[in-house]
């Protein structure tokens, strides 16, 4: 396999990790600043709000330059605000590294993804792209419960540490291996933002935002939701983020070969569905542990499935801007994921925990409704 794909892909992995371990690290993070975990979710929330809103503007800034070294100011960036977290003395410098954080994340995953598709050549270049989002996908199902493992075992800044570790190998593997890519015309920032205007690539947007929020507010919260199950041991916590991620990875894997041959929309609904129910039972259901090994299993497969058709149907309503309305639905799941986090810790000052997942399954419910009005509104641009 080619190397330079690989230490792409290695990138991808350590900024995948920083994005879903903090959920399995968050009593240890709030017992090191003395606060609340519900505070301490704000690491969530500042890295997905800062990724989401920076990702458009920063492809707009850095347009210019090589491609190169667009890649390792992201993941210098990365490495330096990850090293910042760690040793933080206070929540907010931790924060603050948090928000830097996702800037690097935002300048380095859309750029990788272009450039391996670049590398790859038009024969290759499906093959490429999924080497990069198997980081992605891997981090899930392998880095976050290792990360977790670390984190329980030694301490959630060791954890931060070897994130920053294997950021710097990659960036190393980047300036030795990738070679320097001319860019070409680049879009303003308001054309990429102009598929908003299109009303089907909004009501899309705004079903995966109902789906993400309602999905995250329960998962930057798991150690929390799922304590009766885990006796807050972290190694149980690793364990079930590992049976989220793989089943995450099978279910992202599957839901496009699926939605070619049944079409997005039944794979849309049937994911939504599934995951409104399997939300609604958690209060009863995360009070075991095989009940919530159940229960995250059927989650990472539907959550992931439910991604994988979104950017299905939005490729669809506009092949033409496949690249923008793609790098629209990236920043919109992770507003969605940095809402979560700030919603989530307003709802805990009234709420029970274990009742999080209703709230989640009924913004899974609303996410459904919007996938039907978007069906409508593709049904009528058809019959037009």
């Amino acid at each position: 396999m080619d190397k330079k794909l690989l230490v792409l892909a290695l990138a991808a992995f350590a900024i995948g990790t920083d994005s879903y371990v903090v959920a399995g690290i968050l009593p240890g993070v709030a017992a090191s600043f003395a606060t609340s975990v519900a505070a301490a979710a704000q690491f969530v929330s500042v890295y997905a709000l800062s990724y989401g809103l920076l990702s458009p503007v920063m492809a707009t800034l850095t347009a210019r330059w090589q491609r190169r070294h667009v890649l390792l100011g992201g993941l210098v960036m990365f490495v330096a605000s990850n090293a910042l977290t760690a040793t933080a003395g206070g929540l907010g410098v931790a924060l603050a590294g948090r928000a830097l954080a996702g800037l690097g994340g935002a300048m380095f995953i859309p750029t990788a993804s272009a450039v391996a598709a670049g590398l790859a050549g038009a024969e290759r270049r499906g093959h490429a792209l999924a080497v990069v989002l198997a980081g992605l996908s891997a981090a899930t199902a392998l880095g976050a419960p290792l990360g977790t493992l670390v984190g329980t075992l030694e301490d959630w800044r060791t954890t931060l540490w070897c994130v920053a570790v294997l950021a710097t190998l990659a960036a190393l593997g980047v300036w030795a291996l990738v070679p320097n890519i001319a860019t070409g015309p680049a879009p303003t920032l308001r054309q990429r933002l102009a598929p908003l205007a299109e009303a089907r690539v909004a009501a899309t947007l705004a079903t995966t935002m109902l789906a993400v929020l309602g999905i995250f507010l329960v998962y930057t919260y798991l150690s929390v939701v799922f304590d009766r199950a885990t006796h807050r041991d972290g190694r149980l916590v690793a364990a079930l983020m590992s049976i989220w991620g793989v089943a995450a990875t099978f279910g992202s894997l599957k839901a496009g070969a699926l939605a070619d041959r049944l079409g997005s929309r039944r794979v849309i609904n049937f994911a939504l569905a599934l995951l409104a129910a399997d939300f609604a039972l958690m209060p009863w259901s995360g009070a075991t542990l095989a009940g919530t090994a159940i229960a995250l299993t059927l989650w990472g497969m539907c959550g992931w499935g439910f991604v994988a058709s979104q950017q299905h149907r939005l490729v669809g309503i506009a092949p033409a801007l496949a690249s923008m309305v793609l790098a629209l639905n990236a920043s919109a799941i992770y507003l969605a994921i940095g809402l979560s986090g700030a919603a989530g810790a307003l709802l805990l000052r009234w709420l029970d925990p274990h009742k999080l997942p209703l709230l989640g399954a009924g913004l899974l419910a609303c996410a459904l409704a919007a996938a039907e009005l978007t069906q409508r509104l593709l049904s009528s641009r058809a019959r037009a």
